[in-house]
């Protein structure tokens, strides 16, 4: 059968939080009556992150070349799903947020979008600060965190994927170009407000 959706994820030497985010990730899937596949793209990992990821039954693909935006693309190139989730090794996904994220793709009236971020420990008060003004600032503005990122096969390879000509805020150029392609479509670009991923402090 082929998966509605895919999520992949981009991991270089992550093998102790793929130990922990991966089976919080099945069972989220196993909530939906859609099926679903997950990647993890072994970014040139030097530990046990492709060993792990093949005794849990996940599809496995390596990048060589250390970049998050080739990993989520090499990822992306792979998949089989015509919805396209891209998810951080350290990120704990709930059913609520899976289930509302493939919700928008497939209304029709969304190509895709981020959410808000919250920690799974404690921050110092500055941290906290600084983490609410990244929310307001992706609510308003529409940026997706790299964290979590969802969108339709469709827009993805329109505008290209990732930009491999930078090393970091690949998620905010992202953001923009789909952006533009979803006002030519007539779709929005949608940041989910009221399902915040758990992300780890690290």
């Amino acid at each position: 059968m082929t998966p509605c959706y895919s999520i992949i994820i981009p991991a270089y030497n992550e093998e102790k939080w793929l130990i922990r985010t991966l089976p919080h990730l099945k069972k989220a899937m196993e909530t939906l009556d859609v099926s679903g596949e997950v990647i993890v793209v072994d970014n040139n990992s030097t530990d046990g992150t492709a060993q792990i990821d093949r005794q849990r039954n996940t599809r496995i693909v390596f990048e060589p070349v250390n970049q998050i935006s080739r990993a989520r693309n090499t990822g992306a190139g792979i998949a089989k799903g015509r919805y396209l989730i891209f998810l951080d090794a350290d990120t704990f996904l709930s059913p609520v947020l899976l289930k509302t994220a493939l919700h928008h793709l497939s209304s029709g009236r969304c190509c895709g979008g981020g959410c808000l971020v919250d920690f799974d420990k404690p921050i110092s008060p500055f941290s906290r600060k600084i983490l609410d003004l990244w929310n307001w600032i992706s609510a308003t503005f529409g940026f997706a965190a790299g964290c979590f990122i969802y969108c339709l096969r469709e827009g993805f390879e329109a505008i290209g994927g990732f930009s491999e000509k930078v090393y970091a805020s690949e998620e905010i150029w992202f953001s923009l170009r789909m952006h533009l392609w979803a006002r030519r479509h007539g779709k929005r670009f949608r940041v989910i407000a009221n399902q915040p991923v758990v992300t780890s402090i690290r």
